[in-house]
């Protein structure tokens, strides 16, 4: 299903579901501390009800009785004691905005209504990990209908045979988003519905709301700050992994981001040829050498809401002549680029805009020789552009 036709549905069909209203005592909000963006559960109650609407415009009155979501799962290293950061669902938490791991979430799509389902934890469990909120702490916290634990969900769900899981396949990764095992519910749908409730997800979370725009301004904000710092106290003979440091110090030091959005990339020299350089195996453990160009991608991470920065610049604040030309060459595409979009272009023409925005700056800067629109049809500029 296009976007288009997501939106059509969403202006076509009525929406029969109360949002909760500021002040009341559903006005949950989330943030880090002071200084760091506050957060209203607003807007994942306004997901979730775009969610429905969208939901009901696509299945029929006597189907969808509930849309069950499962929430990340808490895990330890291999076969250690050690458990990982977790780091919430992306679908769970879209609808939800809990942080928290070994959750599960009911929607009903045809009232609107929401229930967290929590694990019902031992109370050796505070003297680990803390205070065991109680189920009007959670529902306060996230502005739900109705707090249940784990272990009830299958009575809560009863004889209703109406329900709906999303289940495919990230196109990039290619992992598969799986269908949550609850115990003596065997649902009735077939996999293609399944498949229908993942790409509605998946559609909806690719437009924003103002509330959500706001949360990635703020991301993009803190990781732009974090940047610039970089730039500030960047000097050869430093490492890579430090500027890594520094960035993830700043974002979390003073933004409150505790996760990035994506492993980071600190290249410099030759490394930054490395698309997806930083992995363990090339983990930024270069030294920065004098006159080396730095290509640092590195975004920030804030209530789940991503950041994506791209930057590069000389380690000793100074271009030579041919670094300059390559450097003019990206930013004039950018801006070629710039100029150009708006809602309705076509991604691929805008790819193919840059494209040869930069191979007619490389041919202006002597690098290449030979007609531009000849380079174009044998995709020449993938070879100085392949990630797109």
């Amino acid at each position: 299903m296009a976007i288009g036709n997501i939106e059509r549905l969403l202006e076509d069909v009525d929406l029969q579901i109360d949002l909760v209203s500021p002040g009341s005592d559903s006005d949950a909000r989330f943030r880090m501390g002071d200084g760091t963006l506050e957060i209203s559960m607003r807007l994942h109650a306004l997901n979730r009800a775009r969610l429905c609407k969208a939901f009901r415009a696509i299945i029929s009155d006597e189907d969808g009785d509930l849309i069950i979501l499962q929430g990340g799962k808490s895990r330890c290293r291999d076969a250690t004691d050690h458990e990982e950061l977790f780091r919430q669902e992306s679908f769970f938490h879209w609808c939800f905005g809990a942080k928290e791991p070994d959750l599960m979430g009911v929607i009903e799509p045809r009232t609107g209504q929401a229930r967290l389902f929590v694990p019902r934890l031992p109370i050796e469990y505070e003297t680990w990990m803390g205070h065991i909120l109680t189920k009007e702490e959670w529902r306060t916290m996230y502005a739900v209908d109705e707090v249940l634990y784990v272990d009830e969900i299958s009575s809560f769900i009863g004889m209703k045979t109406s329900l709906f899981f999303p289940k495919g396949v990230n196109t990039d990764s290619g992992v598969e988003h799986p269908v949550p095992v609850i115990e003596d519910i065997v649902s009735r749908r077939t996999e293609k519905e399944f498949l229908q409730l993942f790409e509605l997800l998946s559609e909806l979370r690719m437009v924003k709301t103002e509330m959500e725009l706001d949360v990635m301004r703020y991301s993009a904000a803190v990781s732009s700050a974090a940047h610039v710092e970089i730039m500030q106290k960047i000097r050869p003979g430093m490492t890579e992994y430090q500027m890594e440091s520094l960035f993830q110090h700043h974002c979390y030091g003073k933004g409150g981001c505790r996760y990035t959005s994506y492993t980071c990339i600190c290249a410099s020299g030759s490394n930054g040829a490395t698309l997806h350089y930083g992995h363990a195996a090339a983990a930024n453990s270069s030294t920065i050498q004098d006159g080396s160009i730095c290509l640092f991608d590195m975004g920030t991470e804030y209530h789940c809401y991503g950041s994506d920065i791209t930057c590069s610049f000389p380690a000793n604040g100074n271009f030579t002549d041919d670094q300059k030309m390559i450097y003019e060459a990206v930013l004039a595409s950018q801006r070629a680029v710039f100029e150009k979009v708006r809602p309705g272009v076509s991604w691929p023409e805008m790819h193919v805009l840059a494209e040869r925005t930069i191979l007619e700056k490389l041919l202006e800067g002597g690098l290449l020789v030979g007609d531009v629109d000849e380079m174009l049809e044998a995709r020449l500029g993938a070879v100085f552009m392949p990630h797109g």
